[in-house]
């Protein structure tokens, strides 16, 4: 039989202990966001470590779109970019860059963005590649959106380099979209995918150049403090077809290492990403659940 006494102190011992590297975290977190060396990183690719390529989903014919309900919130209707606004952060390659932006995050003056810079054209939302994503001006948590999306029709891409882009909710939690329809890349990164983090259930791709749409329900994470309540979960439709199923998030989708989460405040803003390819977007509306 264990010593009550004895059971006592050691409960003390990792409480204290446990304290101490609380505090160790919270020295950590509050340190400037470190830079990303990718000329070292090139000589490694750790990447690479995260890329899973089979089993590979199969392929699903999609069907129609959808319009807006009385009670969303329209993000863009093909006249202005006035829902949006340059992000206020960059996205974080891993945890060790998402942990301190996540303690930034508690601090940020929302106010200030510049308004977003993309392009319009033909009631079409067109990223400017190479001046960075896009994001709402408003904070959101638990939400359902739906956005549609076309990927223009390039032979000499391939791969991850073939219309990339990526909708991130509260700029930490990426659903990718990609064209998929006939090019083949890592299938926790393609499109349907929640960023390597969970495959999706079938490719619905339609081919480059016809337009394509997303419904997700996001529910965001929940914090105590420090302390994660409960996960961040997604359900994703690509062109109708469900390819995630109310699925558990392990913390931030990362490029590169394993995630896991960081307290950050219960609304944020939700970021379309700039990955220097000419993605299209419309008929984009949001409703807060």
């Amino acid at each position: 039989m264990i010593n009550k006494s004895y059971s006592k102190k050691m409960n003390n011992k990792i409480v204290q202990l446990l304290a101490i590297l609380m505090t160790f975290s919270a020295c950590m977190t509050s340190q400037e966001v470190p830079k990303i060396d990718w000329e070292e990183l090139g000589k490694t690719e750790p990447w690479k470590a995260t890329e899973v390529y089979e089993p590979v989903p199969p392929k699903v014919t999609p069907g129609k779109w959808q319009e807006a309900p009385s009670d969303a919130i329209v993000l863009f209707d093909g006249d202005d970019l006035s829902q949006w606004v340059k992000p206020q952060n960059d996205y974080g390659v891993n945890m060790e860059q998402i942990e301190p932006m996540c303690q930034l995050m508690f601090k940020t003056d929302w106010s200030g963005r510049a308004p977003a810079d993309w392009i319009i054209k033909d009631g079409q939302l067109i990223v400017n590649q190479g001046k960075g994503g896009i994001e709402t001006k408003e904070a959101f948590g638990d939400v359902q959106i739906h956005l549609e999306w076309l990927s223009p029709v390039d032979p000499e891409k391939e791969g991850q380099q073939y219309s990339n882009s990526g909708i991130f909710f509260m700029g930490l939690y990426e659903v990718q979209i990609l064209n998929n329809y006939e090019n083949e890349t890592y299938v926790n990164g393609q499109v349907g995918s929640v960023y390597k983090q969970h495959i999706p259930l079938a490719n619905a791709s339609r081919p480059p150049g016809e337009w394509q749409y997303y419904d997700i329900v996001f529910t965001a994470p929940k914090f105590d403090g420090d302390q994660l309540v409960s996960p961040a979960y997604l359900t994703v439709f690509h062109n109708g077809v469900l390819t995630q199923n109310h699925v558990k998030l392990k913390g931030p989708t990362c490029f590169i290492g394993e995630p896991h989460y960081a307290p950050h405040p219960a609304k944020l803003p939700l970021s379309l990403q700039d990955h220097g390819d000419a993605v299209r977007y419309r008929n984009i509306w949001i409703r807060e659940l």
